[in-house]
């Protein structure tokens, strides 16, 4: 890998680290919004702002030349068709987790469940020839046990709503896969808003078969709209964590190696707990604390080059001399 390559996979791992940042944060607001207005709505609202918003933003990038729209037939169809297939998967995903945690789950233990992706992500590489190095595959597994002690408190077992969130883990994974393969093909903030656009879209069915038809009549949904319970999760959930950091992650995932951008977005859950701890004022555990430092020292562990990568490097090198 040349210095600019280098130079490239760090500041992406920077712009994924901001990511799990924001959603950590988002962890919360997702909770007490789907409470407030129904989870299917929440959803498919905060997708809608999350699109607006990435057309302002694509807006302004354009009228300064940082994005430009696509010049060709083949380009336009590339990106529609990854936002589409971004959106149908996100879509999914974000739809079992909001209702495995309107269900009961609890937000650490969901935490903990949905982050079990950076598990998935390398052994789904594997079919698509994505070889990890060991060091990786410790990294993974020391990120699960700080999972574990982190996220997971009393007695572990399945229920109905925890088999939700699992199954969202597995579609997670292939999201990041999916982002993989298209971020080297199309511009990351048109992909995102597409994406939200078609979650948003998708998501209305059962927002209004589901989350409407329970209410008493639509004056008795819209009620729920009244209150800055629901407003303010959603503008947070919807600018920050949809328009903003999926579209971060978009453009951080290109160049890095899937499994360790999984690895880094698992921050996700130590993020949540220093958030609570900050702004909540809540309290850590020991065991919670060393949850948090095995996971950070999984992500560093994994950015570590292999003895083949340094061997391969004092290659090209000695072949450049």
């Amino acid at each position: 890998m040349d210095n600019k390559n280098t130079a490239l996979v760090k500041r992406n791992s920077l712009i994924l680290a901001l990511t799990s940042f924001i959603w950590g944060i988002s962890f919360v607001a997702q909770s007490e919004g789907g409470q407030a207005i129904g989870p299917y709505s929440f959803n498919c609202i905060r997708s809608f702002i999350g699109a607006i918003f990435l057309v302002i933003i694509i807006s302004i990038t354009d009228k300064f030349g940082l994005t430009k729209k696509p010049d060709t037939k083949e380009k336009k169809q590339t990106l529609l068709l990854g936002g589409v297939c971004c959106g149908i998967v996100l879509c999914i995903a974000t739809n079992l987790q909001q209702m495995g945690i309107y269900l009961g789950t609890p937000s650490g233990k969901a935490g903990f469940l949905t982050a079990c992706y950076i598990l998935l992500v390398p052994i789904l590489g594997i079919f698509l020839k994505r070889k990890c190095g060991l060091n990786v595959w410790i990294s993974v597994l020391i990120a699960l046990i700080g999972l574990y002690l982190l996220c997971i408190n009393g007695a572990f077992y399945i229920q109905l709503s925890d088999l939700l969130v699992m199954i969202c883990a597995f579609c997670f994974s292939i999201h990041i896969m999916v982002i993989d393969y298209f971020t080297p093909k199309v511009d990351g903030l048109r992909m995102s808003c597409i994406q939200f656009l078609t979650v948003g879209i998708i998501t209305t069915i059962p927002m209004i078969f589901v989350d409407i038809r329970k209410s008493t009549d639509i004056s008795a949904w819209l009620s729920g709209f009244e209150s800055l319970d629901a407003w303010i999760p959603l503008l947070y959930a919807g600018i920050f964590s949809c328009g903003i950091a999926y579209t971060l992650q978009i453009i951080g995932q290109k160049g890095v190696n899937p499994t360790i951008a999984s690895l880094i977005m698992s921050l996700e859950s130590v993020f949540s707990v220093i958030a609570g701890w900050i702004i909540l004022k809540e309290k850590l555990s020991f065991k919670e604390l060393m949850g948090c430092v095995l996971i950070f020292v999984a992500v560093i562990l994994a950015q570590l080059p292999s003895k083949k990568t340094k061997t391969n490097n004092k290659n090209k090198k000695h072949i450049s001399k």
